[in-house]
């Protein structure tokens, strides 16, 4: 990791460019790390609210969920602009708000006694802080301070977030059932507030800054601050909207966000427990798929440097389809082998489809790519906050959610046809920045 046989670039006016013997990327890379771990406390408790919830305010699942899905919708949504004012703000005052803002809904949770309160709190405020600490601020610090070792960075940043779920869930589960929900609510609150401090220290908006080139790159002047950030914003969207492969990369990914974010991560501790498995076990288990998740998805990134990026997502969403298809079978009171076998399985395939999408982003659309991943992400988001709510739906309908698993193991498949789809962009059909 070390960049050392580099000549030097020079800066305009300013003498060498500095080669440190490890170069300042990776400390950036950690700190993002670092920072996409805290904010994981909050992706973590939606799914240990539900029950709680239900049994002490009599609020339906249904009602829970929809918060949930306004939540998760206003995180996709919100992505595509937060990139858009890193770019004119600066990476460290908008991740510092976001957290802040985190910090807030969380915390005003404690005393809500009406559903729309959740909905506000949870869902709004919680939801507008999140999508800009999303998947576009790892885009970005990456496309900034990376040119050789793109696809491995974007594995490590994307597995941060289950790294996260390895901390918070044993001990949010804990919490919840020995404490109440409360308690969680004040520690995811206190857990965005903890990361500002080292954001606000330690993170930096481009190499510019400190006068390095970016790692396995050559020097460039930081760009002036991009004024119109919204309007940039939905420029990107229009041009990109134009081409057949974002529509494919959208539809794929909202059904990795319907088969992901809305349905394990929201109903999986609940499914079991109507099985009779203890909350904390069943958070334990999502806790062991955020181990998996990690290997899986560094392991993606390595691939992505190597193969075809849409091949990879085509073999990724055909597998996670086959997985869930089984999952109505093997849940039981109690942890069993083939249960622990489709966590192992479902975990490597958890976010592993991240850096292959993030690479066609970069393929098909060039200098905007950071955007443009950002309102895939925010169709990623969608597709989660759809079944976030339908599943609740389900459950308060049906009494299972058995229809829920079969039927996202049916998107997954057509998601995986849609990759396949995907071709390789023609030189003229690349956006240029700003475009």
């Amino acid at each position: 990791m070390a960049q050392t046989t580099e000549t030097p670039a020079r800066a305009p006016g300013n003498g060498p460019v500095r080669t440190p013997r490890v170069h300042r990327a990776w400390f950036v890379a950690a700190v993002t790390f670092v920072t996409i771990i805290g904010s994981a406390a909050f992706a973590s408790l939606p799914g240990l609210l539900i029950e709680p919830l239900h049994a002490e305010l009599h609020w339906s699942r249904g009602t829970i969920g929809f918060a949930v899905s306004v939540n998760l919708a206003l995180y996709g949504l919100t992505a595509p602009f937060a990139a858009a004012l890193m770019d004119r703000f600066g990476i460290r005052r908008v991740v510092a708000v976001a957290l802040s803002v985190i910090a807030l809904g969380s915390l005003l949770t404690v005393w809500m006694t009406a559903a729309w309160q959740l909905v506000l709190y949870w869902g709004i405020l919680v939801g507008l802080g999140s999508g800009s600490m999303a998947l576009a601020f790892a885009a970005t610090v990456t496309n900034r301070w990376f040119v050789a070792r793109r696809g491995l960075v974007t594995g490590l940043l994307t597995a941060a977030g289950a790294s996260g779920q390895l901390v918070f869930l044993p001990l949010l589960s804990w919490l919840v059932e020995r404490h109440g929900w409360r308690p969680a609510s004040v520690t995811v609150a206190l857990a965005a507030l903890a990361v500002v401090p080292f954001v606000w220290l330690l993170l930096r908006d481009h190499p510019a800054d400190v006068r390095l080139a970016p790692y396995g790159g050559e020097y460039v002047e930081k760009p002036a601050p991009v004024t119109g950030a919204a309007r940039r914003a939905v420029t990107v969207l229009l041009k990109a909207a134009r081409t057949g492969p974002f529509w494919l990369l959208a539809g794929s990914f909202a059904i990795c966000g319907a088969s992901t974010n809305g349905l394990i991560r929201t109903h999986f501790v609940p499914a079991a427990h109507d099985h009779g498995m203890p909350i904390t076990a069943a958070a334990g288990l999502l806790a062991v798929i955020g181990v998996f998740d990690v290997v899986g998805t560094v392991a993606s990134g390595w691939f992505t440097d190597r193969f075809s990026a849409r091949r990879l997502l085509a073999v990724y969403y055909a597998l996670r389809g086959i997985s869930l298809c089984f999952l109505p079978i093997l849940l039981a009171p109690s942890v069993h082998p083939p249960m622990l076998f489709f966590i192992v399985f479902y975990g490597l395939d958890w976010v592993a489809t991240v850096p292959p999408t993030m690479a066609l982003c970069r393929e098909h659309f060039g200098a905007d790519s950071a955007i443009v991943f950002g309102w895939v992400l925010a169709s990623h988001q969608v597709g989660a906050a759809v079944v976030a709510f339908a599943g609740g739906l389900a459950r308060d309908l049906f009494g299972t959610y058995d229809v829920v698993w079969y039927a996202s193991g049916a998107l997954c498949a057509a998601a995986a046809l849609m990759a396949l789809v995907i071709r390789g962009p023609r030189p003229e059909a690349v956006l240029p920045a700003g475009a």
